[in-house]
């Protein structure tokens, strides 16, 4: 087992070692945390199933590559900890986990949440505010995902690891916690064909076979952290 899953208690905050990884060791474990938001009507709590990695300078995925440095990306440069959510076409919010070391931009792209309980469904039903048909429909994308946990830009640069705000991740159950081992897949990310030989890098994971997944790969691999 990684060391640092050693360190994550269920219903814990993530240990600060978490936060220093780089995005492309930290999108893998995050998978099966649990991400928290706190709304008016109660929590939400959801299963991370499904993260995409944007790490260094050096990624041409990335809105940092090359070190570029603005308005929007200078959260990333900042220490990991921290939500980073920015809006594509104009109309989807997108929640990405600041991860790494100060002046290094490294962020993991969470793309899809399973809920916890049928509460946190209906809550998350509520907020989605549209027929959700399959588990996918629900929260299976990142602007699905934001709109049925209520996120907005209003939360970005929002703090990750203080529990009690409006939202924050802890500990889950990880994988193979619903009782069953769950495998963990690795896949090139998605929309991102501008990123030239970056964009068939197999750093897109998910949990195999999980409904809330948003792209099913059926070249998919097993994850290997050599293959990274």
């Amino acid at each position: 087992m990684d060391p640092i899953l050693k360190k994550i208690k269920p219903g814990a905050p993530l240990p600060p070692d978490f936060y220093r990884l780089p995005a492309l060791e930290a999108a893998p474990l995050l998978l099966g945390q649990t991400l928290v938001r706190r709304t008016e009507e109660g929590d939400i709590r959801c299963r991370i199933v499904e993260t995409e990695s944007y790490g260094g300078v050096e990624d041409k995925g990335s809105h940092a590559h090359g070190g570029r440095r603005t308005a929007r990306t200078e959260i990333m440069f900042g220490p990991g900890g921290t939500a980073y959510i920015y809006l594509i076409y104009g109309m989807y919010n997108c929640l990405n986990v600041v991860t790494g070391t100060e002046g290094d931009p490294q962020a993991v792209l969470i793309r899809a949440i399973e809920p916890l309980t049928p509460a946190d469904e209906a809550r998350m039903r509520r907020y989605r505010g549209t027929a959700a048909r399959k588990p996918a429909d629900l929260s299976g994308g990142p602007g699905k995902l934001c709109r049925a946990m209520d996120i907005s830009k209003a939360l970005n640069g929002l703090p990750l690891d203080q529990p009690g705000g409006p939202l924050w991740l802890e500990g889950g159950p990880g994988p193979g916690g619903s009782g069953t081992q769950e495998a963990i897949v690795q896949a090139p990310r998605i929309g991102i064909a501008y990123a030239e030989e970056y964009a068939a890098k197999p750093w897109r994971f998910y949990f195999r076979g999980n409904p809330y997944v948003s792209v099913i790969d059926k070249q998919a691999e097993a994850w290997s952290a050599g293959r990274l």
